[in-house]
């Protein structure tokens, strides 16, 4: 799949949750660069999260790394109702359908503040990341 065949799907998704589309696109250029297999092992968000869940191994694992275009948490899927295999958010439609769940979700509780639910989404390890996402919404406007 072309990037531009994932911008395609990243703004349709962005549409169903009403989410601004150059900010969705911002946010997966930020977290995985369009890679859809990207995925990276979180292990201090396994830590403070996941370990006191007392999982088998293998869930612990999944739910501690961050899946796909949006390098979306396998545990903040299950928090949201996500019952497939964690590694199919890897999948474009399953992970921008749950990233955006998960996105909106982040704004929402944040009054719809970008700054503080970009941060809320990121989970505050990089105090700079909402003013770096942001400022690669330009190249996405439509």
């Amino acid at each position: 799949m072309t990037i531009d065949e994932l911008k395609d799907k990243a703004r349709y998704y962005a549409r169903l949750h009403d989410l601004d589309g150059s900010l969705v696109c911002a946010v997966i250029e930020q977290e995985s660069n369009w890679a859809t297999w990207s995925i990276r092992f979180e292990p201090d968000f396994e830590t403070r999260y996941v370990v006191k869940l007392h999982l088998g191994p293998t869930e612990c694992t999944a739910r501690s790394i961050s899946w796909g275009l949006m390098q979306l948490m396998g545990e903040c899927a299950r928090e949201m109702g996500f019952e497939g295999k964690l590694a199919s958010l890897c999948d474009p439609d399953i992970g921008l359908e749950w990233g955006c769940r998960h996105l909106k979700a982040k704004l929402d509780a944040h009054g719809g503040d970008v700054t503080a639910g970009l941060l809320a989404w990121n989970g505050g390890g990089n105090p700079d990341y909402a003013a770096e996402a942001m400022a690669r919404m330009d190249k996405y406007s439509a």
